[in-house]
Formats: C-alpha cells, structure tokens, sequence
C-alpha cells in the first residue's frame, strides 16, 4: 500500500488567473501549482485532434502524457495504440496511459480537469 500524501500548506488558486497558460492550435491549458502539486484545466475547442494541435509541439507520434482527471464538460474520444477506443463525456473522471490519440466530439468545446500531466502537457 502505497502512503498517502500530506498536504502541508492551505491554498487557494484560480484557473481565471493561472500561473502558466499554453496555447498551441485550438488547445488552452490553464496550469495552477499548488506546493507539491500541479493541476489543470483543459480547454479544447470543436475540431481539436491531438495529432494536429499537440503532436507539433511535443513531436512524438503518439501523446505520451499520463492522463487522470474529470471532464467538466463536453465530449473526447480516446484512442489506444493498440486500437481500444473510449469516449470520456462530462461528468467521467478517467485515467489514459502513454500511446494515445484524441479528438473533440461534436461542435461542444472539452473541458476537463488534470491533476496528473498538467506540469508537461503541451509544452515544447
């Protein structure tokens, strides 16, 4: 089993106003540190594709960020590598592994929240 982390510090931070903003083609993530922590938001616009807005910017042929967190609102298909597909909808909390592509559903933006790759993702 695996200790629990302490949280030492009481804090309070907002997204409106992030320590770190990264804006590569139709992405916007919105990164807060917190002392031992790294969250963010987000925000893909309709028409975003992992492959297209990020894989520029990282250059690897697939993301290979760890994801958990929660979509707070619109809709994202995930693939696998190996071909397992899922869609994470509002209100899913998830986990995705390295070796992954992902795109927008719909004409509705995704938002979700990271507490996992938000220090790395999309940054050059």
């Amino acid at each position: 089993m695996v200790a629990p982390v302490a949280v030492t510090k009481f804090e309070v931070k907002s997204h409106a106003t992030p320590d770190e903003v990264r804006t590569p083609a139709k992405t916007r993530v919105e990164v807060v540190q917190l002392e031992g922590f790294t969250i963010g938001r987000f925000n893909f616009e309709p028409g975003w594709r992992w492959s297209e807005c990020i894989k520029p910017v990282v250059n690897t042929d697939h993301c290979q960020a760890s994801h958990v967190g929660y979509a707070v609102s619109g809709r994202i298909t995930v693939r696998m590598k190996d071909g397992t597909e899922k869609t994470i909808s509002a209100g899913d909390s998830y986990t995705i592994p390295p070796g992954h592509e992902a795109w927008v559903e719909g004409d509705e933006p995704f938002v979700g929240i990271e507490v996992m790759s938000a220090d790395t993702y999309a940054k050059a």
